[in-house]
């Protein structure tokens, strides 16, 4: 039985050893010497920190990144990234949550990383790697180890209020990655595509996904995303045959016709996440790669990953938004009522219930947090059985399947009239000339406005939301944008845009 993610990392070493476990533009490493500068890193790693020790990982994502990841695990420890990117005042307050024992930097970062966290020790990288493997040390530590230990602590990334840790445990990854694997049959043959930054849960299906399956990762640098062109040509040129990326990622490249320049043929899996998959966008990348499988993935980052899946059917009609579908299996994805009883009939919205190994530990150092989000199953009064209410609404169609229906903190009340945002997004985004759009409700001026890109003017796509939508789900402010401002996680930041474009 596995209980340590390093299992996937040792049984790839041991039968792909002089493979391309990881690509980084001009660089790469195989899975023996990601085995071997791993153990070097924890053997230095081991002699400051105990076993259950955070430690902050203030980095770009890319292959030394991951060394120094899989290193803190070979040191029994767990490992938070500090994404560079973020303000300071952030990064300072994520620090002071995780209360990491040891920060891990590359020797160009060093002296901001010494700035940032002063009171923290700060080793580079360039360091650890030089360092001898102290096998003796790294045993120690394995044993342990036990599964329910953290394997990482992901902050979230929300615009708004204090950011939150996230520590997701060993068992839940091993519990998701074994059956995510199996079900999009993801093997040694894989070349996948990392768009996710590594402080971002996607990352964890890349990342994990190849190393138990023994397929080869390729990072796609964040400067590629504003150059289509050469993010085209780099999935062709490493023969990419998987990508698992944000829905914005995907719309960056059909916005901009990249598709049109070259088709990645060799990609035959793409799974998205993240917001609503817009039709249009879908529709372009379904024309360009006609054999691929294309799968809707849903879930939150408390609960690894992904909990409900839909692979979507050819020809079938999508008019009413894609189905975030059934659940994974030992994931039980349940609706719940505001009496708390459970929801079984189709067309009912609720709140959107998870149980499962692949919940989270919980939220890091924030117990308030955790005893209003993990809470007791109020359908189980047998015994203690934690669940995670993830915040959002869904249905379910008549099929069975979950028809994902916004946050609960997104349903507004509006002119006497309960309202989904996404619902007016959905009818916003299949208009003619519409690329990306958003809504917001300002609550103080009891305004409902719209902001979109695309090609369309503003009173023309005025009059056909008049045609399409009850008067009552027509935005009275709606102001086009130049360009959508994105979170580092690749969603859009509405309040970032909303807060440029006024009104």
């Amino acid at each position: 039985m596995t209980i340590n993610i390093l299992k996937y990392l040792e049984s790839s070493s041991s039968e792909y050893p002089d493979k391309v476990a990881v690509i980084e533009e001009t660089k790469s490493i195989t899975y023996k010497e990601l085995n071997n500068v791993s153990k070097k890193i924890a053997s230095v790693l081991c002699t400051v920190v105990g076993n259950g020790t955070p430690i902050g990982v203030y980095m770009e994502k890319g292959i030394d990144a991951l060394c120094v990841f899989l290193g803190t695990v070979y040191a029994g420890a767990f490992y938070s990234l500090f994404n560079t990117e973020l303000p300071d005042a952030r990064l300072k307050h994520m620090h002071s949550v995780l209360g990491a024992k040891v920060i891990v930097t590359a020797a160009s970062l060093k002296s901001k990383a010494v700035e940032l966290f002063p009171d923290t020790p700060v080793f580079t990288v360039e360091e650890l790697r030089q360092a001898d493997i102290n096998q003796q040390k790294l045993d120690i530590a394995r044993k342990q180890a036990i599964d329910q230990d953290p394997l990482y602590v992901n902050f979230t990334s929300g615009s708004t209020g204090v950011p939150k840790g996230i520590a997701v445990s060993h068992r839940s990854v091993i519990d998701f990655i074994g059956y995510f694997t199996e079900i999009f049959n993801i093997t040694s043959d894989d070349v996948i595509a990392n768009q996710a930054p590594f402080d971002f849960d996607v990352s964890v299906k890349d990342i994990y996904s190849a190393l138990k399956t023994g397929a080869t990762l390729v990072i796609i640098p964040r400067h590629m995303f504003s150059a289509p062109v050469k993010l085209i040509d780099y999935l062709c040129e490493n023969k990419v045959t998987t990508m698992i990326w944000a829905v914005s990622a995907l719309c960056l490249l059909s916005t901009f016709h990249g598709l049109d320049y070259k088709t990645p043929e060799t990609v035959n899996k793409i799974l998205f996440s993240g917001e609503v998959m817009p039709a249009k966008h879908l529709s372009q990348w379904q024309k360009h790669l006609p054999d691929a499988t294309f799968v809707n993935l849903y879930g939150p980052t408390e609960i690894t990953c992904n909990c409900t899946y839909h692979v979507l059917k050819k020809g079938a009609d999508y008019s009413d938004g894609i189905p975030i579908g059934r659940n994974f299996p030992n994931e039980d994805v349940f609706l719940l009522n505001d009496k708390n009883e459970k929801i079984t009939e189709p067309g009912i919205i609720g709140k959107i219930t998870v149980r499962g190994t692949a919940l989270a530990l919980g939220y890091y150092n924030m117990p308030e947090k955790n005893s209003t989000s993990f809470i007791r199953n109020p359908l189980n009064s047998a015994y203690p059985e934690t669940v995670y209410l993830t915040g959002d609404l869904g249905m379910y169609n008549r099929d069975g399947e979950l028809m994902f229906c916004g946050r609960t903190d997104n349903q507004i009340k509006y002119m006497g009239h309960r309202i989904e945002l996404e619902e007016i997004e959905r009818e916003m985004s299949d208009i003619e000339g519409v690329e990306r759009c958003f809504c917001v409700f300002d609550e103080e001026k009891s305004k409902l406005k719209g902001y979109y890109i695309g090609s369309v003017d503003v009173a023309d796509l005025h009059r056909l939301m008049k045609v399409k939508m009850p008067f009552y789900m027509v935005p009275g402010f709606v102001r086009k944008l130049d360009s959508m401002p994105m979170t580092k996680n690749g969603k859009i930041d509405r309040k970032k845009a909303a807060e440029i474009a006024g009104g």
